[in-house]
């Protein structure tokens, strides 16, 4: 069967357990069409680059998906019936990767990294 990545954007005024009762109807679509659910992650509430229906964030879910391509044409449908959801994206690949996305590898580590000895300036632009 085909694989697919597919991401959603929810709006920003919905809880964090609702995006979870979102993801878990439009995983059970998937299922019901023949498919299955790789992995799901949940990026949380981030800002959008621009805004989407008056709206400055959203919260991002992923899908890895196997699955017929019936599935998805179904899948896509019912987002767009489902007034919760702004956004969606799906891309088909050749491979998932089992590893979790950059967006939650980035997210856990910190994102300035290490700064080393801050004792090395000398006496470039310090105070005097």
């Amino acid at each position: 069967m085909p694989l697919y990545e597919h991401i959603f954007i929810a709006r920003q005024d919905i809880s964090p357990a609702q995006v979870e009762g979102l993801t878990e109807t439009l995983a059970k679509i998937v299922t019901d069409n023949g498919g299955k659910i790789e992995k799901s992650e949940y990026w949380g509430l981030r800002n959008l680059q621009y805004k989407i229906k008056k709206n400055r964030k959203g919260h991002y879910s992923l899908f890895n998906i196997e699955a017929p391509a019936e599935a998805i044409f179904e899948l896509e449908r019912q987002e767009k019936i489902i007034d919760d959801v702004m956004r969606s994206l799906t891309v088909r690949v050749e491979e998932h990767d089992a590893e979790p996305s950059p967006v939650l590898s980035r997210r856990d580590r910190n994102d300035r990294g290490d700064r080393g000895d801050r004792n090395d300036r000398g006496d470039r632009g310090g105070r005097r």
